[in-house]
């Protein structure tokens, strides 16, 4: 899966995949998580978050199920 970088003090890059909505999320410290049966919209407002760490930590880390992947 293609990733963009994101300015975020916690995320390196993230990617989606709208036909299977999976995120993907690299963070910081290297590692690669799959989030599964994430909405799109979900997605976007990620993107668009002021806080891109905080969003992720408040409305997909422990929301989606997940599997680290590197």
């Amino acid at each position: 899966m293609q990733r963009q970088s994101i300015e975020s003090t916690s995320i390196r890059s993230v990617g989606y995949d709208p036909e299977e909505g999976v995120l993907e999320v690299k963070v910081q410290s290297g590692g690669v998580y799959q989030y599964i049966r994430v909405p799109q919209t979900v997605y976007e407002r990620l993107l668009a978050a002021r806080s891109k760490g905080r969003y992720f930590g408040d409305f997909i880390r422990l929301q989606y199920r997940y599997e680290k992947i590197r």
